[in-house]
């Protein structure tokens, strides 16, 4: 039986319930719905989605980065700071779901910033992740998605060379993400699509980028390389609004 993965960064939960966010993930019946850059505490907005189990990871400062969880489906158990390391517990960036048959890691990866002024915490950041994925993935598949902040190739992105050594797009990220999928991880919109280009998703709200398709693929769901055979759908809904990112989905057989 397939199961469906929604991941979204909707810059804004709060807002994005504003801009038709309950109508498309209604009607998108996805088994789990992974949210990045909530900017929202728990109970400060009502979510009418009945029958979904939702969890929340907020950041310590308010209206900043966050995740969430929603599920109709109970887990055997949710872990918020999976890394268990004091240096990532402040900004609500993890939610882990032991789901029986597998793990479900929902991410929204720090950036980098301008200048990578913030490369060095990325850098411990990505290491610890590995680690930490490494580890789940010795006891069962891991499922992992989010916004990962990083366009791994030159196809993912429209302007690979004007923006080389950027923020999203340095040498020292795009190699974090190499040594991830080095580890026994597999892209899986890259190994349905391997050549695909211009599918993006995320867009800057300068310069009509949006309009004009320059954009950046940096929303994943990368799995255990042992499932990724079983992976029946990966794409990107490029015309779905909300946010200055869409929503990716993956759909795999896990019976």
């Amino acid at each position: 039986m397939k199961t469906k993965f929604l991941s979204w960064n909707v810059n804004g939960l709060r807002a994005c319930l504003q801009k038709g966010f309950l109508d498309f993930v209604k009607g998108q019946n996805a088994d789990f719905i992974c949210l990045q850059e909530t900017k929202m505490q728990e109970g400060q907005a009502e979510i009418p989605l009945d029958g979904y189990h939702k969890y929340f990871n907020s950041a310590e400062k308010k209206g900043y980065s966050g995740t969430a969880v929603f599920t109709p489906h109970e887990p055997v158990s949710v872990v918020y700071n999976g890394m268990n390391l004091e240096e990532h517990s402040h900004e609500g960036r993890m939610i882990t779901l032991d789901m029986g048959g597998f793990y479900l890691v929902n991410v929204y990866t720090p950036n980098a910033k301008d200048g990578l002024l913030r490369i060095d915490y990325r850098m411990q950041w990505e290491t610890d992740l590995r680690n930490y994925l490494m580890r789940l993935d010795q006891e069962k598949p891991v499922i992992y998605c989010g916004d990962l902040n990083v366009a791994h190739q030159e196809i993912d992105l429209k302007n690979p060379k004007a923006n080389r050594g950027n923020a999203g797009f340095s040498d020292e990220e795009r190699g974090k993400i190499g040594e991830l999928l080095d580890s026994g991880f597999t892209d899986s919109f890259r190994f349905l699509h391997p050549d695909e280009t211009g599918r993006y998703s995320w867009w800057s709200y300068r310069f009509n980028a949006r309009k004009n398709n320059a954009g950046w693929r940096i929303d994943y769901f990368i799995v255990s390389d042992r499932i990724r055979e079983r992976i029946t759908r990966a794409d990107i809904l490029s015309d779905v609004y909300g946010s200055d990112h869409c929503p990716v989905v993956l759909e795999i057989d896990l019976t």
